[in-house]
Order: C-alpha cells, then sequence, then structure tokens
C-alpha cells in the first residue's frame, strides 16, 4: 500500500463518515415530528458502508481499496403510537405518531462518525508528513 493509497482510504472514508454524521442529523432534526398517520410519520435513516477490497495484493488477506456508501436505508420499524385527542394532528381515535428515532442511540452514533472522521483526517496528516519526511532525504 503506498502513501497515495491511504490518501484514497482515508478520503473515502471521510465522505462516507460526512454522509453518516448527515443521516444522524436529519433524524435528530425530525425527532419531535409528529404525523397522524403512521404511514406519515418520519423513519430513521442509517448509513450502509461497502469497503472495496483488493484481491490481487499479494498477502493472503486482501486490503481495503475504498470505503464508500453502500446505500441509506430507512428504519421500518413501528413509529411511536402516542394518546393524545387534545392534539391538532391526531387522528380520528386521538392518536399521533412520533419516529422511531431514538435520540440517544443518535448522539452515540454521531460520536462514533465524528471520531472516526477525526482518525481518517489523522491518517491523512500522517500520510502527508510521511511524504514530506521522504522528499527531504533527497535534500
Amino acid at each position: 500500500m503506498s502513501l497515495f493509497d491511504a490518501f484514497k482510504l482515508a478520503g473515502g472514508a471521510m465522505q462516507a463518515q460526512t454522509k453518516r454524521l448527515n443521516a444522524v442529523a436529519s433524524n435528530l432534526a425530525n425527532v419531535d415530528t409528529v404525523a397522524s398517520s403512521p404511514d406519515e410519520a418520519y423513519k430513521a435513516r442509517k448509513v450502509v458502508f461497502e469497503a472495496e477490497m483488493n484481491k490481487a495484493s499479494g498477502s493472503s488477506a486482501p486490503l481495503a481499496n475504498d470505503v464508500r456508501v453502500k446505500q441509506v436505508v430507512t428504519d421500518d420499524s413501528a413509529p411511536i403510537k402516542v394518546y393524545d385527542p387534545k392534539h391538532p394532528m391526531a387522528d380520528k381515535d386521538g392518536y399521533i405518531y412520533k419516529p422511531n428515532v431514538n435520540a440517544v442511540e443518535e448522539m452515540v452514533d454521531m460520536m462514533a462518525a465524528s471520531r472516526s472522521y477525526q482518525t481518517d483526517a489523522e491518517v491523512m496528516n500522517t500520510a502527508k508528513s510521511l511524504m514530506l519526511k521522504t522528499l527531504s532525504i533527497g535534500q
């Protein structure tokens, strides 16, 4: 693996973590929304990553070549049904529907994505530093 490969891998991982942070932000922004039917309730979004493996490497274990977002999926679990007959959006039975978003889980996911992003940035800085030191050897 060359240092350029490290840049490519860390850059792809940073882009993937950015999409993850955007999904978390969307989920947190909608945590307190309500709907008048289960179909209209906001559904949590989760990002699924995919690693592209380099099978051509001479080692016994293939190395990751790139990390990217495979897809963004919605959580199909049922929304939270709350009895609130005085709410203006209540259905005929007096229920409103809140999203299936757990704010605590989303905050943990946000911290994990943020730390992964920071780690990827450190990988890029280390690779840059190694390249500069390598170039200074010839002086």
